[in-house]
């Protein structure tokens, strides 16, 4: 696929430098260099897919603008379309013309051909359009195709459904090898997860109904819910895969899936609770190419980039992230991590659990039953003579304490805390117990985080803010002239949400020798808010609002997430 970043190049899509970076990206990772570029936002899905068109000869269709006849859908199977990613788009003197994402993918072009019965001539389209394409044009979970598995599954396992609550041991080995509908179902709804970017996938029962809910961008969505009485078949069909115990329903359990939907290998964390109701279940979906971004990706601005990058240079001290629970700080941290992944370096984990596996890195998962936790694997790792630790989480004293012996004797210590903002994290080690000369001594800058939602790239559009939305978010007419505010109208590319993807926003705080002194004696958190932004520190705020200046994201979001500093 050289030529075609050289073709890229020469129609002024990207530059050099980027085809290089790109190339190089491909090389140590793997995969194609044109997939690279689109990850990377040096060029879009339709770009690098038209000139593709171009460069071999093929027509491009842009699926959002071509309506396809239900009579030539339903001369390819929704099977054949979802395992091959591609879709029909008209008949044309006897043969079949069909939409795919790969113009050298043979192997599938001559299976289609012989499956039809007839003549295929493709044509291109982005993998993402024709991925929504068959779920608009087929219909997704809760439409009939869904109904009618639902209800084959009725028909054929109603020993399921006739159990008082999920089912006992006896029928869940029974689930994997006769009850294929709801083996399907379970399929159906992961797969649907990993189209919609699901982050995490909730079976929740009711007295009367079971929801399921998936996390997309953060937000919680509602899907159509499968009947009550199929609860059972659907937890141990999980259970099974998990390898979990299906006759246990009162304790909490744990476990991971490892599957392919949607054409990718995921990792699937997930966890069982017991309510009042039956079990809770929550799949969370751990997407392997979420690791693989580099601290260019993450969202900082120029100016707390290039400290970002100094810091996680230096040969000592405790970089901290903080953050609530799901905003991107192990992405953040595993970017760090594959910055300084390097031969001539030796990086340990300590993590509880070890949610990816990084190529090249000595990661360990904390076991509490048998001992081991935080405090003693640091112990062990510095034996080890490492270069880099990154300790999950500074949960305690002793935790923290290791962390800092760590950073003393010259180790670079990554770590992360639960604290509103960056100067919270220095009150909150003392809290812990730890002495403030100690944190005053050790830590060499803090990192505080939220995600934003990111405003769908193709159906973004000029907005003007209403002036008491200017007021209220603190900006000025000067800057409202200049600013590029825009918003989502909704479409089915971001499924009518206005927002596709997410965004970090940051705040970064360095110890300077004035904030290691107010540390050092014990100073408030407002009183090093103060300093630190006096020391030119943007907040957390301040960040949401420039990105909503320039067009990345909207007010609404920034308050959802951030509160205006006073």
């Amino acid at each position: 696929m050289a030529d075609l970043g050289k073709f890229l190049v020469g129609r002024g899509i990207i530059g050099p430098d980027q085809l290089a970076e790109a190339q190089a990206i491909a090389k140590k990772n793997g995969g194609k260099v044109h997939d690279v570029l689109v990850k990377q936002g040096y060029a879009s899905s339709e770009q690098v897919m038209q000139s593709m068109a171009d460069m071999h000869g093929y027509e491009f269709f842009d699926l959002r603008d071509v309506p396809i006849p239900p009579a030539v859908v339903e001369l390819v199977p929704e099977s054949v379309a979802r395992e091959n990613a591609v879709i029909p788009l008209a008949e044309e003197d006897g043969a079949l013309k069909v939409l795919v994402s790969d113009p050298f993918d043979y192997e599938t072009f001559e299976k289609l051909q012989f499956i039809l019965n007839r003549k295929v001539n493709i044509a291109l389209a982005t993998r993402e359009s024709i991925l929504e394409a068959i779920n608009r044009n087929y219909g997704q979970m809760g439409d009939e195709s869904a109904d009618s598995m639902l209800q084959e599954f009725t028909d054929t396992a109603i020993d399921f459904t006739e159990t008082e609550d999920e089912g006992g041991s006896e029928g869940g080995d029974d689930v994997d090898e006769t009850s294929a509908p709801i083996v399907r179902l379970v399929q159906l709804m992961i797969s649907e997860a990993v189209q919609l970017r699901a982050s995490d996938i909730h079976v929740e029962p009711f007295d009367d109904r079971v929801r399921i809910r998936y996390r997309i961008d953060g937000v919680l969505v509602e899907r159509d819910s499968p009947p009550r009485r199929l609860l059972g078949a659907l937890l141990s069909r999980i259970k099974i895969l998990a390898k979990m115990d299906i006759a246990e329903r009162r304790r909490c359990q744990d476990g991971r899936i490892k599957i392919t939907a949607g054409g990718k290998e995921l990792d699937l964390r997930v966890s069982m609770l017991p309510t009042n109701h039956g079990q809770s279940c929550v799949m969370r979906l751990l997407d392997k190419d979420n690791i693989k971004i580099g601290v260019r990706q993450l969202g900082l601005s120029e100016k707390d980039y290039k400290k970002f990058k100094a810091l996680i240079k230096r040969p000592n001290g405790i970089l901290l992230v903080t953050g609530p629970t799901g905003s991107g700080k192990t992405t953040t941290l595993y970017a760090a991590l594959n910055d300084l992944n390097r031969p001539d370096r030796k990086i340990i984990t300590a993590e509880d659990p070890v949610e990816y596996y990084l190529p090249g890195i000595n990661q360990v998962e904390v076991k509490h039953s048998i001992g081991l936790n935080f405090a003693l694997i640091i112990r062990a790792m510095l034996r080890q003579a490492p270069n880099v630790i990154l300790v999950g989480e500074m949960r305690d004293y002793e935790t923290a304490s290791m962390g800092i012996q760590a950073s003393l004797t010259g180790h670079l210590v990554f770590s992360t805390l639960h604290t509103n903002d960056a100067p919270g994290a220095i009150t909150r080690m003392v809290d812990m117990g730890v002495p403030a000369y100690l944190v005053a001594g050790s830590v060499i800058g803090i990192l505080a985080q939220r995600l934003v939602r990111v405003i769908c790239p193709k159906c973004k559009q000029p907005h003007t803010p209403r002036e008491q939305e200017l007021i209220a978010a603190g900006i000025t007419p000067e800057q409202a002239a200049s600013a590029n505010f825009m918003k989502g109208r909704g479409c089915n590319h971001c499924g009518n949400s206005g927002y596709r993807g997410r965004l970090g926003i940051f705040e970064l705080l360095i110890m300077t020798s004035k904030i290691r002194e107010m540390a050092f004696q014990g100073a408030n958190t407002q009183d090093l808010r103060k300093e630190a932004i006096k020391g030119g520190m943007s907040t957390l705020y301040d960040d949401g609002i420039r990105k909503v200046l320039e067009g990345i994201t909207t007010i609404d979001e920034v308050f959802r997430v951030a509160k205006k500093t006073e």
